[in-house]
């Protein structure tokens, strides 16, 4: 997720919450994080209606009420993730990006949905990428589904990912904030 995992373990005190308390409500004073607010949070200035499709996700898996908008709660639970969550809790929660119907197990639509946004965007990025958003959604497949029920469930999105690497650089939703975002919450 290109954070350090140093702040893994870093202990949240009532401090820590009343200081996010206050930015949170310097930053959004309507109470509520709306998504271009999160997408400036997050460095995303572009147009790019990939870019744009990946951060809606992104905000979605966040907005836990599906009322459209992050509240404190809601900021309080991404921060944690983004800035001290393990390893298996950000796999947990991309797991719950990749599947959108919330059934608990990924269908190949569902993967490919979400492979072929971040693909199109690492394209716009470095030109030179060679792997298909198809490719790799059915490597994904071929590595992840042991059972072959053209399923993917969650013990086999975490297994396989911490058990290869490439799995893992392409499972993991990859969330950059902005230098700031570190900044002001780490």
């Amino acid at each position: 997720m290109g954070q350090a995992e140093s702040a893994a373990g870093k202990e949240v005190t009532l401090q820590n919450i009343q200081e996010l308390y206050r930015r949170f409500a310097s930053e959004c004073p309507s109470g509520n994080l709306h998504f271009h607010e999160f997408r400036r949070i997050f460095g995303v200035s572009s147009s790019s209606t990939q870019e744009s499709a990946y951060m809606k996700i992104v905000f979605q898996s966040f907005d836990t009420n599906k009322d459209g908008k992050i509240d404190f709660m809601e900021y309080v639970a991404a921060v944690n993730l983004i800035l001290r969550g393990k390893l298996e809790d950000k796999l947990k929660w991309s797991f719950k990006v990749y599947d959108r119907d919330g059934n608990g197990s990924l269908s190949r639509q569902e993967v490919g949905h979400v492979v072929h946004i971040i693909n199109n965007i690492k394209k716009h990025e470095d030109p030179n990428l060679t792997e298909s958003a198809d490719d790799i959604c059915d490597r994904m497949f071929q590595l992840l589904d042991k059972n072959r029920d053209s399923q993917i469930s969650l013990e086999e999105f975490i297994e396989g990912a911490e058990k290869d690497p490439w799995l893992m650089e392409h499972l993991r939703m990859d969330i950059r904030p902005t230098e700031w975002f570190v900044r002001h919450h780490s």
